[in-house]
C-alpha cells in the first residue's frame, strides 16, 4: 500500500510472482496522526485521495468525522442496498473508534465500511485500516494507516474467502533496514513532521508488531490481531504476509507454521483479556496486589512474587526518582503451585529489603525493562544466592525459567513482578516477555490507581481528622462521647462537626453542624464555621444570637454556603439547657428518671446562610443522668425512607441502657447504621447531663473595699476545708487574693462576686462591674503591680476572662491532686 507516491505499500503477492511483479500491483495506502484531543495533525496525500479531503480540510478537523469509526457494514442509505456484493462480518474486538478515543493502548487493525466525501451513491469505501497508539511527550497519540479493499479485490482479484491475510508494507531499498528507510519516509509523506518525531513513531511501530488483519475462509469474521508477535527468522520486517489464491497450491509448512503461530497469539491475548477484567476490582490496595499476583499463575507462570516500594504500599505519594541500592522493596504477596508452606521460610510475604546491586532483580528495578533468563543454570543460582544473607534460593530458583517484569506507572518503577516456571515446563521466551511486559504493564496502572486512591482516602482522613475536635469525655457537670462516620461517597470528605466548649460558670456548649455537599470546599467551610462558633460561644454569645451571627458570616463569606447548626449551652448548677436551630434535625433528650426519650420539639429556624430569618431559643430544665443526644442526618435519613422513620429509631436505640457512654453511642450507631443506602457522613454527640450538687457551690458577695480580700482568703480556705481538700488550700488563697485585689482596684460601686464550684478540679469565679477585660503587663524588678496576673497562669491549670454587658468574670481552674 503506498503512502501516496508508491513508496510504502501493502504487498498482495500471490505464490510463485516475483517481487519486481509485485512492485506493480501494490496499493495505496493513506498515513494518518492523530493527536491527543482527537484532532488530525498529519495528513499524508494517499489520505486524501483515499477519503477525498484535501490535507488543508483535513489537518485539525476530529479524526471520528474523517475516518471509518465502525466495522458494521450499514445499508445504504441512497437506496442502492450493495451488502450482498460485500460478505457481512461483525468486526469482534476494538473499532478504530475505540483507538480514537483512547481506550486501547495497543495495535489493532479492521476493516469498516464509509460513505464517500462527495455521499453520492455508489461512493462507498471498504477500507482496511491498522491503528498503532503512539506514546511519548509529544501531542500525537495515534498513526493510522488506511486502505482501499475495494482495489485489492477488483485489481489483483482476490475475494474475501482467498485473501487469507494483508498487513501494510513499505518500499525499501536493499542498503537501509526497513527502520531506517521507514524513519527516512515518513516527513517526506507526512508534511510538517521532523525527523525526531518519525523516528520515535517508526521505533513504536516496529516494537508493537504490524497488526495482521486475517480472514478465515469458513467464518469471514477479522480477528483481533496480536501487538507483539515475533517474526519467523528471514522475514523482513517491512515485508508483508503473502496471500494465497484459490487455484496455487497450499504451502503446507507456511501455512502450518502460521496457524501454531496465531493460535499461540490468540492464546496470550485471551490470557490478558482475562487478566485486564479480573485485576482492578477493587480500590483496595491489598486486595489489587492479591489480584494482580495470582492472576499469574497458574497460567502464565508457577510461582509469581510482587514487590512495591514502601511510598507505594503506603499509599504515599509518586515516589521521588528512580529506585537505587537503598530503595526498600515490600515483598507483598506469592503465589505459586508448589507443595504449601516451600516458599514461606525463604521468600515470606511481608519482608523489606534493598536488593543487591548485582542481581537480575536489581536490573529489572533500576532499568525498568524485563530481565528474561530462560533457565537459571546451577552457577547463576550460587550466584544470586550468593548475593543475599543467610538464605539459600538455590533449591528454589535453580533450572526454573524466570522472568522479572517492572511494574511502572507514567514513567516510574513502583516496584516489579518476579515469575518463574519449574524446568518441566517451557522455558520462558521473546513471546513471554513480550506477554508478562503487557501483563505487568496494566498491573502497573491499575496499582498505581489503587495508590492514588489510597493516597487521596489518607489525605481526606487526615483532612476531616485535623477539623474535628479532641473533644475532653469529662466536661463540667457531664460526660461526653463522640463518633464520627466518614462517607461511603468515594472521596469522602464531608461537611459534618461536633464540638464541645467550656464556658464560664462551669457551663458547656454542645455543638453539631452540617455543612451541604461534600468535598474540599464542605470541609474548609466547615472549618470556618466551627471556628467562628468557638469564638463567639467563649464570648457567652446567647444561643439565638450566635445563630444570627453565624448566619451573616455564611453569607459574607459567599452565596453557596448553606448549612445547618444546633447550638446548646448546658448550665449543670441551674439544671437547665438552652437550645437554639438553625434548621438541624432535633436532638432527642433521654429521661433518666423513667428511661423514655423524646424528640425535643424547638423552633426550628433556617438553614445558616439563608437570611432575612429569624432563629429563636428554648430553655429546657433538665435532671441528673439526663441524656442529650445530637446527630446530623447522614444517621437518620436513607435514600428511599422517611426521615420520621430514622428518627423514630434514633429515640428508641438512645433509650437503651448501656454501660457506658461508649456503649450508648455504639448502639445507636448498629442500631442505623445498618440500614441500607447510607452515603452520608455522620457526626453523633452524645452528653450525660451529671448537674453539679448545691452543696457543691459556694457564692459570696464582697465589697469593693481591699479590706476584703483578707476576708475572700478567709472564706476560700474554710470552704475547702470543709469539702476535704486541705492540700489544696495555699494555692486556692494566694490565686483568690491576686484575682479579688485587681478586682476591688478596678472594681465601681457594686459588689463583687465570689464562687467556688467542686467538680472534677476547683472553678473559681471572681466578677466585678469593670467591662474591660485584664491585660497581662510586664513587670520590672521593683514595680510593685503587675504580677497578679502572671503568678495565676503560672499555677492555675487554666484561666480566663470574659465580658457580659457591664460585668466581667475572671476565672481560673485548681487541679485536685491525689491525695488532696
Amino acid at each position: 500500500m503506498d503512502f501516496g507516491d508508491d513508496r510504502g505499500s501493502t504487498r498482495d503477492t500471490p505464490p510463485g510472482r516475483g517481487e519486481g511483479d509485485a512492485a506493480a500491483g501494490r496499493i495505496p495506502l493513506g498515513v494518518v496522526v492523530v493527536d491527543r484531543a482527537g484532532l488530525v495533525s498529519h495528513w499524508s496525500s494517499g489520505a486524501g485521495r483515499l477519503f477525498g479531503v484535501g490535507r488543508e480540510d483535513a489537518v485539525g478537523r476530529p479524526a471520528a468525522d474523517l475516518l471509518p469509526v465502525s466495522g458494521a457494514l450499514a445499508e445504504d442509505t441512497h437506496g442502492d442496498d450493495t451488502r450482498d456484493a460485500y460478505p457481512p462480518y461483525d468486526a469482534p474486538g476494538p473499532d478504530l473508534e475505540a483507538s480514537l478515543d483512547g481506550h486501547t493502548g495497543y495495535a489493532t487493525a479492521g476493516r469498516a465500511r464509509q460513505s464517500g466525501h462527495d455521499g453520492a451513491p455508489g461512493e462507498r469505501l471498504d477500507v482496511l485500516w491498522w491503528a498503532y497508539p503512539l506514546v511519548g511527550p509529544g501531542p500525537s497519540r495515534l498513526l493510522v494507516l488506511a486502505a482501499d479493499a475495494t482495489r485489492l479485490r477488483d485489481e489483483r482479484g482476490y475475494d474475501d474467502e482467498t485473501a487469507e491475510r494483508i498487513a501494510p508494507g513499505f518500499a525499501r531499498h536493499t542498503e537501509l533496514p526497513a527502520s531506517d528507510e521507514l524513519a527516512r519516509r515518513l516527513p517526506e509523506i507526512l508534511p510538517n513532521m521532523g525527523p525526531g518525531l518519525s523516528s520515535r513513531i517508526v521505533a513504536q511501530v516496529l516494537e508493537l508488531g504490524y497488526p495482521v488483519l486475517e480472514f478465515s475462509q469458513y467464518d469471514r469474521v477479522p480477528v483481533t490481531p496480536y501487538w507483539g508477535v515475533p517474526r519467523r527468522p528471514g522475514r523482513r520486517h517491512a515485508e508483508a504476509v503473502v496471500p494465497q489464491q484459490r487455484s496455487a497450491p497450499p504451502l503446507v509448512p507456511a501455512g502450518a507454521e502460521t496457524d501454531l503461530e496465531y493460535a499461540a497469539v490468540r492464546e496470550r491475548l485471551e490470557f490478558l483479556n482475562e487478566v485486564s477484567s479480573g485485576i482492578g476490582s477493587s480500590l483496595d490496595l491489598g486486595e489489587t496486589i492479591r489480584e494482580v499476583t495470582s492472576a499469574a499463575v497458574p497460567r502464565f507462570a508457577d510461582f509469581a512474587g510482587t514487590h512495591l516500594r514502601a511510598a507505594v504500599l503506603a499509599g504515599e505519594d509518586f515516589p521521588d526518582g528512580p529506585p537505587d541500592a537503598t530503595t526498600v522493596m515490600f515483598r507483598v504477596w506469592v503465589e505459586h503451585n508448589d507443595e504449601p508452606g516451600r516458599w514461606d521460610d525463604t521468600v515470606p510475604v511481608g519482608e523489606a529489603f534493598a536488593f543487591p546491586e548485582h542481581t537480575p532483580f536489581y536490573k529489572c528495578m533500576v532499568t525498568g525493562e524485563p530481565v528474561l533468563i530462560p533457565r537459571v543454570t546451577e552457577e547463576l543460582s550460587e550466584r544470586i544466592s550468593g548475593e543475599f544473607e543467610k538464605r539459600d534460593l538455590r533449591p528454589l530458583i535453580g533450572g526454573r525459567s524466570l522472568l522479572i517484569v517492572p511494574l511502572k506507572a507514567r514513567n516510574v518503577v513502583l516496584g516489579f513482578m518476579v515469575l518463574m516456571r519449574r524446568p518441566d515446563r517451557p522455558a520462558f521466551d521473546d513471546m513471554d516477555r513480550t506477554t508478562g511486559a503487557e501483563l505487568a504493564a496494566r498491573a502497573g496502572l491499575v496499582l498505581d490507581n489503587a495508590r492514588m486512591y489510597t493516597y487521596q482516602e489518607n489525605v481526606a482522613d487526615t483532612l476531616q481528622d485535623s477539623m474535628l475536635p479532641q473533644v475532653n469525655p469529662r466536661m463540667a457537670g457531664c460526660d461526653v462521647a463522640t463518633r464520627y462516620l466518614p462517607g461511603t461517597r468515594l472521596g469522602r470528605i464531608g461537611g459534618d462537626w461536633f464540638d464541645t466548649i467550656k464556658l464560664p460558670g462551669s457551663r458547656t456548649a454542645l455543638v453539631v453542624g452540617d455543612v451541604m455537599g461534600h468535598g474540599l470546599n464542605s470541609a474548609a467551610m466547615m472549618g470556618q464555621l466551627r471556628t467562628a462558633v468557638q469564638t463567639m460561644a467563649t464570648m457567652e454569645t446567647p444561643p439565638a444570637q450566635l445563630l444570627r451571627n453565624l448566619d451573616d458570616l455564611a453569607r459574607r463569606l459567599g452565596d453557596n454556603y448553606l448549612a445547618t447548626c444546633l447550638y446548646a449551652v448546658y448550665d449543670p448548677i441551674r439544671g437547665e439547657l438552652h437550645l437554639a436551630n438553625a434548621g438541624h434535625i432535633p436532638p432527642v433528650l433521654v429521661r433518666a428518671e423513667d428511661g423514655s426519650s423524646e424528640l425535643l420539639d424547638l423552633p426550628t429556624g433556617a438553614p445558616i446562610g439563608v437570611g432575612g430569618v429569624a432563629f429563636e431559643s428554648l430553655r429546657i430544665a433538665v435532671g441528673p443522668g439526663d441524656r442529650l443526644v445530637l446527630c446530623t442526618d447522614g444517621l437518620v435519613e436513607v435514600r428511599g425512607c422517611d426521615i420520621g422513620e430514622g428518627l423514630a429509631a434514633l429515640c428508641e436505640s438512645a433509650a437503651h441502657p448501656a454501660a457506658s457512654m461508649d456503649d450508648a453511642c455504639d448502639t445507636i450507631i448498629r442500631a442505623l447504621n445498618t440500614r441500607g443506602g447510607r452515603k452520608d457522613d455522620v457526626a453523633l454527640l452524645m452528653a450525660r447531663l451529671n448537674g453539679i450538687p448545691g452543696d457543691h457551690v459556694a457564692e459570696w458577695r464582697l465589697d469593693p473595699d481591699p479590706r476584703e480580700v483578707a476576708r475572700a482568703r478567709r472564706l476560700v480556705r474554710a470552704q475547702l476545708l470543709d469539702w476535704g481538700l486541705p492540700q489544696a488550700v495555699d494555692t486556692a488563697e494566694l490565686l483568690v487574693s491576686e484575682v479579688v485585689t485587681n478586682a476591688v482596684r478596678h472594681a465601681g460601686s457594686e459588689p463583687v462576686g465570689l464562687r467556688v464550684i467542686l467538680a472534677d478540679a476547683l472553678l473559681f469565679e471572681v466578677t466585678d462591674d469593670e467591662p474591660a477585660l485584664p491585660a497581662m503587663l510586664g513587670a520590672g524588678p521593683y514595680d510593685e503591680a503587675g504580677r497578679g496576673l502572671r503568678v495565676v497562669s503560672r499555677l492555675a491549670r487554666e484561666w480566663g476572662a470574659t465580658a457580659s454587658g457591664h460585668r466581667k468574670t475572671v476565672w481560673f481552674e485548681q487541679t485536685i491532686t491525689a491525695g488532696t
